[in-house]
Formats: structure tokens, sequence, C-alpha cells
């Protein structure tokens, strides 16, 4: 068996292809949403790096297998398989359950981070937002099954709460909020 190349050279006039073979532009919503998530899932990584607990790791890897799989889903046009269930979204609004009963309320803006680890989470968090963000666009052009923005708004949620968990209540409070 012949080993293939990893550069094929059909990307060098700044198009690629989807899942099926439709050309499109780099710059194509469907390709900007899914690149994002490609991204997210690069960041998830380097976040379960820099942590320690075995249980937030194993839900960081649970993340990252559903992000793949609606990286999929976007990269393939007119796919009319739902690439998650509701139950994907009760699992991870119970994780965000679990970490938001065991934090103290939170009546102010903190600030991004004070540990490397929560630094990390934050970063997934805002790029998580800029996928959804990008997928809410690509749903206005064609038809993305509303489970997939729902999960990745839950996302960010859970995202935001694993970084008050690592800071362990060292938050940095913005001064401004809390006048």
């Amino acid at each position: 068996m012949t080993k293939a190349k990893i550069y094929t050279r059909c990307g060098d006039q700044g198009n690629t292809s989807l899942a099926g073979g439709k050309r499109v532009p780099k710059n194509h919503p469907r390709v900007e949403a899914y690149g994002t998530i490609d991204e997210l899932n690069a960041h998830l990584g380097l976040l379960a790096a820099s942590i320690e607990c075995n249980s937030t790791i194993a839900t960081i890897e649970e993340i990252e297998h559903r992000l793949m799989t609606i990286g999929g889903y976007l990269a393939t046009e007119n796919c009319t398989i739902p690439p998650l269930g509701t139950d994907d979204i009760q699992a991870l609004e119970n994780k965000i359950d679990k970490i938001e009963n065991s934090l103290p309320p939170l009546n102010c803006f903190i600030m991004p981070a004070s540990s490397e680890a929560a630094a990390r989470a934050n970063v997934c968090r805002t790029v998580c937002r800029r996928a959804e963000r990008q997928i809410v666009a690509l749903q206005q052009e064609t038809n993305i099954d509303n489970c997939v923005i729902t999960y990745m708004n839950r996302l960010s949620d859970y995202l935001f709460l694993l970084q008050r968990q690592l800071l362990d209540g060292k938050e940095k409070i913005w001064q401004n909020a809390c006048k």
C-alpha cells in the first residue's frame, strides 16, 4: 500500500472540499464554523494536558468526541442525521449543575484567570462562543440542527464554570462591575 502525501495541492487556490467533495472557498461560512470547532478541540486538548483531575479530563475527552461529531456534521452539506441528541445536552447540563452547586454565587464579573489551567479554560470558552456565532450565521443560510447550537451554548457555560472551579476561590473581581 502506498503512503498518501499530506499535501494534495488542491487547496493552493484558496478552495477546499466539504465532505462529499463539493469545492468551496476556504472562508465559506461552513468551513469557518467547522474550522473553529477544530480550533476549540485543539484548545481543549491543551486544557486537558494542563490539569490533573481525571474526571475533568474524562469530561473534556467526551466533549472532544462530541465536537468531532459536530465538525463532521458541519463539513457535510445537507446532512440529515442529527449529530447530537437531547441526552448529550442533558449530560452537559448535569455537569454544569454539579460544578455550579459546588461554587459560591457570583455577583460580579471576574477577570479572565489567575492560573494557567483557568486561563486555558477561558480561552476555550471564548473560542466556543465564536464557534456558536459562526454556526448561528451558517444556520441563516442552511438548515442546522438546533441541538448543535444548544450544545455549543451549554458548552461555553460549562467552560466558564470550569474556569471558576479551576481558580478554586481565587477569582479576581473586575472592580468596575461591583460599584
